[in-house]
């Protein structure tokens, strides 16, 4: 669709980017727009919709950003993340994870344990994260979040790590005690707002993260979780390709790769996120993504 036919926000001056970080923003109705952050992360330029991104992602991060500018104070940021999009994610994947809390009994898996989160529990650094009725408080989990950008089946490993256009920081943030009530993750791990991803940096910046991208999750500033990619069980493209085999894995879908040790539950006693708490996951190339816990009460509020 044509970017400059879409109601946006009053422009204002763009500072260059010292790299691409890639946005959603919401345009007319139900339209998300894609664009680029600038630097001091006050203005993106848009691009163009969500849809045409996706059909065609990597022409669309080869070329340099033009297109309209609008001011981040005036503009509501969203995921990039086109309808019908599916967020694959990957439990159990560092080993000292594994050996902590519930988990400690378990042997290393001889396959990625992958469940599911809905792209609407998605949202941005910033939001509050609210705790659901019957929570104790939540749980943090600091993550890296691959971004496909183009179709996968039957794909070999490498085939399907060149196929991720770009990586984001994540917070898996999960609800506890729904999570442990079936033998099924989805429930805890789709609370509203309770998926922060960052903006999305391409590929080509963020290297190889098999080689290492330290990542760090703090509780009101206290450090709770300190690991590398480097202590992934399975990386992205042998995750990828196993994925391929049973579903074609399109572009737009996404890859939550799994958290280090360090999560509140397995603490003693647990630590967990109560509102008023302020959560950060800070990783290694991708950025820092900020969220503060809200009361269940606002969950209700949204609906008025």
């Amino acid at each position: 669709m044509d970017t400059e036919a879409v109601s946006l926000p009053s422009a204002t001056t763009s500072t260059a980017p010292a790299g691409l970080r890639i946005v959603g923003l919401t345009g007319d109705g139900d339209t998300v727009l894609v664009g680029a952050l600038s630097a001091d992360g006050r203005n993106v330029t848009v691009l163009t919709d969500v849809e045409s991104f996706w059909a065609a992602p990597a022409d669309h991060l080869a070329a340099p950003p033009t297109g309209p500018v609008v001011s981040v104070a005036d503009s509501k940021l969203v995921p990039p993340v086109r309808k019908g999009a599916r967020v694959i994610c990957v439990g159990l994947n560092y080993a000292e994870h594994v050996s902590e809390g519930s988990f400690k009994d378990e042997k290393l898996p001889d396959f990625p344990t992958l469940f599911a989160r809905w792209s609407a529990s998605l949202t941005t650094g910033g939001t509050g994260i609210p705790v659901p009725a019957g929570e104790d408080g939540l749980d943090w989990e600091g993550e890296v979040m691959a971004w496909v950008g183009s179709p996968l089946v039957d794909a070999s490993p490498d085939e399907a790590r060149a196929a991720v256009v770009g990586y984001s920081t994540f917070n898996d943030v999960t609800s506890r005690r729904a999570q442990k009530q079936t033998s099924q993750w989805i429930i805890g791990k789709n609370g509203d707002r309770s998926g922060p991803v960052g903006p999305m940096v391409p590929a080509f910046e963020v290297g190889d993260i098999r080689d290492g991208l330290h990542l760090e999750t703090r509780v009101n500033g206290e450090v709770v979780q300190s690991g590398n990619t480097t202590q992934m069980i399975y990386g992205v493209g042998e995750t990828l390709a196993y994925i391929s085999q049973t579903f074609t894995v399109n572009p737009g879908d996404l890859l939550a790769t799994g958290t280090p040790s360090g999560v509140g539950y397995a603490r003693t006693p647990p630590w967990l996120l109560h509102p008023g708490d302020v959560v950060e996951v800070e990783i290694e190339r991708l950025g820092t993504v900020t969220n503060h816990i809200v009361d269940n009460a606002d969950r209700r509020a949204a609906l008025s």
